[in-house]
C-alpha cells in the first residue's frame, strides 16, 4: 500500500484558523484565500471509513481542476492556483448552506426513495412507472441543506430554503441557473468520454465582492455518478445494474455488508484486496472522464511534499493582486 494522506497538522504562513470537513482539509490563509488539502479519507453515509484509498485525494483533486477550468467559460469559480497534486488554493467566499443536486436519471438516493413509494423529492414530482436508472424527461434539481459535523444532510425543497431564509429567492435563482448550465456542460464533456453524466451535486460561495461563484470539487467521482454510455439501453431493457463509475459501488458493498450509517452498525473491515480495488476504480474513472492516463505522485514523504509545494506557492504570492483580480 503506497502512503496516504489522512489527517493534516500544517502551519502555513499567515495562517488564521483550518476547517476539517470529511475528505477536506481547508486552511485559511490572511482571512482572504483557503488552502484546500483533498485527503484520502473515504466517506459513505456521512461516516468516514477507518481506512484511507491510496490516490484518491490527487483524484479528486485534478478531477475538479479541470473540470473547473472547463467550465470557467458559463459559470466563474474560486480557483487560484493548484501548487500540488492533493492541493487547490482559491479565493475565500462564505459558502452557500445548500448543496445544488441536480439529477438526469433515478439512481442513488432518488431510486431508493423511489422504491419506498415516494413521487416528491425535495418539492419535485417523479413521473410514475419509472424503474432505476431511467432518463428523467427532464433533470431535476434536488437540494440538501449543509450538514453540520456528524450530522446528515437534509433533503429540503427550494420553497422552503427560501421561506427559511437560507438563500433569498433572487440568489437561489442564480444557484438554479448555475447548476443547469453546468450539469449541461458536464453532460456534454462525459458524452464525449462515452460516459452518461447521471447527478451530481455543485456547491457555490459569495466572494467578499458579493459575486456567486462555484466553489469545492466538481464532477467527481465523490460527488457525481456516471455510467457508461456503450451498453446503457440494453441494460435497461434486461433490467440489469449499470456499469458505472462512482462511489455508489463503495455505498453497496457497505449495504451488501449490513452498513448504511445508522446507529449501533459496525463499519465492515476492507482488507488490503478491497482497498486496492477502490482505488483502481477511481483511477479508472479519472483516465475515463479526463480521457488521460493517471500519473500517480511520488508519496514516499506526501506531507513534506504538500507543505512545500504550498508554502512555495504562499511565499510567492501577492495579497494585494486579490485587488486587481476578478473572480
Amino acid at each position: 500500500m503506497s502512503n496516504t494522506v489522512n489527517n493534516t497538522n500544517f502551519n502555513f504562513p499567515n495562517q488564521k484558523s483550518v476547517y476539517r470537513g470529511k475528505v477536506r482539509e481547508v486552511y485559511n490563509i490572511n482571512d482572504e484565500i483557503l488552502v484546500m488539502v483533498a485527503t484520502d479519507r473515504l466517506s459513505a453515509f456521512d461516516v468516514i471509513m477507518p481506512k484511507q484509498i491510496p490516490f484518491k485525494g490527487q483524484i479528486l483533486n485534478q478531477i475538479a481542476y479541470k473540470m473547473m477550468e472547463a467550465t470557467k467559460d458559463i459559470v466563474p469559480n474560486w480557483l487560484i492556483a493548484v501548487p500540488d497534486p492533493n492541493v487547490t488554493v482559491g479565493y475565500l467566499c462564505e459558502p452557500f448552506k445548500v448543496e445544488m443536486v441536480i439529477r438526469g436519471y433515478l439512481s442513488g438516493h432518488a431510486a431508493r426513495e423511489y422504491k419506498l413509494g415516494k413521487r416528491v423529492l425535495c418539492g419535485v414530482s417523479m413521473p410514475e412507472g419509472m424503474k432505476e436508472n431511467d432518463k428523467f424527461p427532464e433533470p431535476i434539481i434536488t437540494p440538501a441543506t449543509k450538514a453540520e459535523e456528524g450530522d446528515h444532510d437534509e433533503d429540503i425543497s427550494k420553497e422552503a430554503i427560501i421561506s427559511r431564509g437560507i438563500v433569498s429567492k433572487e440568489e437561489y435563482e442564480v444557484l438554479e441557473k448555475y447548476t443547469r448550465l453546468l450539469f449541461e456542460r458536464g453532460t456534454e464533456i462525459a458524452k464525449k468520454r462515452d460516459l452518461i453524466l447521471v447527478d451530481t451535486k455543485y456547491e457555490f460561495g459569495k466572494t467578499k465582492e458579493g459575486k456567486i461563484v462555484l466553489i469545492d470539487e466538481i464532477h467527481t467521482p465523490d460527488s457525481s455518478r456516471y455510467f457508461y454510455l456503450k451498453g446503457y439501453k440494453e441494460r435497461q431493457e434486461m433490467n440489469m445494474p449499470q456499469k458505472q463509475l462512482s462511489k455508489e459501488f463503495v455505498r453497496q458493498w457497505l449495504i451488501e455488508n449490513n452498513f448504511q450509517g445508522l446507529e449501533g452498525q459496525q463499519i465492515p473491515e476492507m482488507s488490503d484486496e478491497k482497498i486496492k480495488e477502490i482505488s483502481n476504480r477511481y483511477i479508472e474513472l479519472y483516465e475515463n472522464i479526463t480521457g488521460e492516463t493517471f500519473v500517480k505522485s511520488d508519496t514516499q514523504n506526501i506531507l513534506d511534499r504538500i507543505a512545500q509545494n504550498t508554502v512555495n506557492f504562499l511565499n510567492n504570492f501577492r495579497y494585494s493582486s486579490l485587488k486587481d483580480k476578478s473572480v
